[in-house]
């Protein structure tokens, strides 16, 4: 077959247009691993859910998922590093209070936009706050504690300042007149020692992070930021019953992207959550057994996670003004 000139030059002009395609247009996401970063130490509840997340994300999408502990700064230092990444899909952070929808009112300088430098993918659960204390502070009620700390000062640990249990704390010390001093930790996790030893009194932290103790007999629950009682701990009153009224409050773990990470490559995430999540799957099972609540399927989704953070960063505005918090 003969060629002629113009079929070698088309041919020739067109091979730099198919060099320059990025390697991407030829790969099928992903084909490498992907980093969670949770902005908290390890050991909380943003670190125990983000585990069982990469693992189901790593079944559905078979690429190794890293669990990418970047603490400080009560979330936003890891929250930075992920709304500055490159928006392909292999850097994503797990989202919590802090980060998201807290630390824009107690923060004023933030090196990211919590509305506009991330993409949600999908909420995965949510946990209420709980106060715990040591046995060696002698109370068994949320009243006796009220009543002790206003004869003295007690101490109680909270996840780091700016945290979504530090608002807490502060709406609660504001709503009972209580005179409960915060001590802040990076962590849940790292606030348990001191509080199973007794270097701390007291703490606010996720239900799922006190109940085991509790359960344990090691430390004492007095009261659960939730509307109703725990299923697992159905000797554990409310806030609410404990005299607080209409008190509650929770900490949500979501999983976010970068601004301008692709749709389809969000739509992948999504459902390699939302599959390992669904009905009774065991990884829904664990999060209900640490104390948690699965997320609505509704909620599950890009289009609901995001409406739930614009939701919950009005509600902590109005949090941190009902507390006197202003950033610092």
């Amino acid at each position: 077959m003969t060629i002629s000139r113009r079929q070698v030059l088309a041919a020739l002009g067109a091979a730099p247009v198919v060099l320059a395609l990025p390697r991407g247009a030829f790969a099928a996401y992903p084909d490498r691993p992907i980093h969670l970063v949770v902005p908290f130490a390890p050991g909380g509840n943003a670190d125990a859910v983000g585990r069982i997340v990469a693992e189901e994300m790593h079944k559905a999408l078979g690429q190794p998922v890293i669990v990418d502990n970047r603490g400080g700064a009560g979330g936003s230092i890891g929250a930075e590093a992920v709304a500055k990444s490159t928006p392909d899909g292999y850097t994503l952070l797990v989202a919590s209070n802090g980060p998201m929808t807290v630390n824009p009112f107690v923060q004023a300088k933030l090196g990211y936009d919590p509305l506009k430098d991330f993409a949600a993918v999908a909420l995965t659960s949510y946990v209420p706050h709980c106060l715990a204390v040591h046995p060696s502070v002698g109370v068994k009620t949320l009243g006796e504690l009220i009543a002790l700390s206003k004869s003295k000062s007690v101490n109680i640990a909270t996840s780091g300042v700016g945290s979504a249990t530090h608002l807490t704390l502060a709406r609660f010390n504001a709503a009972t007149g209580a005179n409960l001093t915060h001590v802040p930790y990076r962590s849940g996790g790292q606030l348990l020692p001191d509080l199973l030893s007794g270097s701390v009194q007291g703490a606010m932290t996720e239900f799922s992070i006190a109940l085991p103790q509790h359960q344990g007999g090691k430390i004492q629950i007095v009261g659960v930021a939730s509307a109703q009682r725990s299923k697992l701990a159905p000797e554990i009153p409310t806030f609410i019953q404990g005299g607080v009224k209409d008190f509650t409050a929770h900490s949500y773990i979501g999983i976010v992207a970068p601004a301008k990470t692709p749709p389809a490559i969000i739509a992948r995430l999504q459902r390699a959550i939302g599959d390992g999540l669904s009905g009774n799957s065991s990884a829904a099972d664990k999060l209900r057994t640490m104390g948690s609540d699965v997320a609505t399927p509704e909620e599950m989704t890009a289009a609901g996670f995001a409406s739930y953070i614009k939701v919950e960063y009005q509600r902590s505005a109005a949090a941190a003004k009902v507390a006197g918090l202003t950033p610092k």
